[in-house]
């Protein structure tokens, strides 16, 4: 088990798995979701009944192998929201990984516990996933870069699905050069290459956030005025979407297709799911495919709209989350209405199928808040450039 101050690892960790001892990554060490296969190992996906009632892995993920033919040593797993169904870092079983940029706020998730061991130093980079935001709120709330890449862009192989047509892995690093180091390693052909030539500030966005987020923010904004070489704004969504109806259609979507992926296990195996994953999955099971087409008509519009502003070129900047993470006590009425405006943020991306960046751009009060660069479909690499020439301007802790 290694060093864990912070709470990030789950209990049946493996043991270190060491690197080639050679390559672009050797002697750094990475952390991984407890979603990914490493052989001979049961990947628990955050659930002790899930652990129970699969076996070893027969194979390890092909981004694992990957970061380790590269070099880097693998410290263990980490711990995740149940099933990977909540955004906040919590998990009824294996408790909340500590945020130490602000030990008395939620993680973020599912990544939390990669996240934790990031932010903490207790591996210079880990793996997560990104289904509707579980790379970038965590990377936001733990103060640390974050991507998700492309969909479809990183082979999933090997690693548990939630919702496939939104699924990413996506990766988790306190230094933008590193981060950027790591997407040489993962994302490999398929990139759209191309430079920053048009950055627009997405005003409506920014309205979304509490006051003391956006003011922060737009001050950054201010003060990389020459390093993004002048920016446009953008007072409504591309094609006049609403993000509340964004919001609800990704909801709907990602409910249809988690009870598609886990609905046998759950009605055999009846397990225990902690507060929210349960209330959760019980919606999932009522989600029609009528349902699922009505928010597809949607979501098919609205992926044309993004793509249509969004050209190689092109990128978009708002807000990662509606406001720093939330205290670990916030009553449950308050933590939903957040739930509701970051959710209203974080799952344009998804829809979309285009990649977004965080960056530790500000704080309040010592409270990280995050700023989210969203980019063309097949734009990761220019997302890493961009984070890498901002990261100067960032938060340092």
């Amino acid at each position: 088990m290694p060093n864990d101050p912070v709470n990030a690892f789950v209990p049946h960790t493996p043991p270190l798995l060491k690197g080639a001892g050679a390559g672009p990554l050797a002697g750094l060490t990475f952390a991984v979701k407890d979603l990914y296969d490493t052989e001979g190992d049961v990947t628990g996906g955050g659930n002790p009944r899930w652990l129970a009632s699969h076996g070893p892995a027969q194979n390890t993920s092909p981004l694992v192998a990957k970061l380790l033919e590269a070099g880097a040593d693998m410290t263990g797993k980490t711990i995740c929201d149940e099933l990977f169904y909540s955004f906040t870092g919590a998990n009824a079983h294996y408790g909340t990984p500590t945020n130490c940029r602000a030990p008395l706020r939620m993680p973020g998730g599912s990544s939390s516990g990669s996240a934790a061991a990031t932010a903490a130093g207790l591996c210079d980079f880990a793996l997560g996933s990104d289904t509707g935001g579980s790379v970038r709120a965590p990377a936001s709330f733990c103060g640390i870069f974050g991507l998700r890449p492309t969909h479809g862009r990183l082979d999933l192989a090997h690693a548990m699905a939630m919702a496939p047509s939104f699924d990413t892995a996506g990766w988790f690093a306190g230094d933008a050069a590193l981060l950027q180091r790591i997407g040489d390693i993962l994302l490999g052909a398929g990139g759209v290459t191309h430079g920053v030539d048009k950055v627009l500030v997405a005003d409506f966005a920014f309205q979304r956030a509490d006051a003391g987020s956006a003011e922060a923010l737009r001050e950054f904004l201010g003060r990389t005025a020459d390093a993004l070489g002048g920016t446009e704004t953008l007072t409504s969504a591309p094609g006049d979407v609403d993000l509340d109806d964004a919001r609800e259609a990704f909801r709907v979507i990602q409910a249809f297709e988690v009870w598609d992926t886990f609905g046998d296990w759950v009605r055999a195996e009846a397990p225990t799911f902690g507060p929210g994953i349960s209330e959760r999955m019980a919606t999932a099971a009522t989600v029609t495919p009528a349902d699922r087409d009505q928010a597809m008509t949607y979501r098919n519009r609205l992926r044309d709209a993004f793509g249509d502003t969004l050209t190689p070129g092109t990128v978009m900047i708002l807000p990662t989350a509606a406001s720093p993470p939330p205290l670990l006590d916030t009553p449950e009425d308050a933590l939903d209405r957040f739930r509701s405006l970051s959710m209203g943020l974080l799952c344009l991306a998804p829809l979309a199928g285009l990649p977004q960046i965080s960056v530790p751009a500000a704080s309040l009060d010592g409270v990280p808040v995050g700023l989210g660069i969203m980019g063309w479909e097949g734009g990761d690499e220019a997302l890493l450039g961009m984070a890498s020439a901002l990261a100067p301007y960032c938060q340092s802790y």
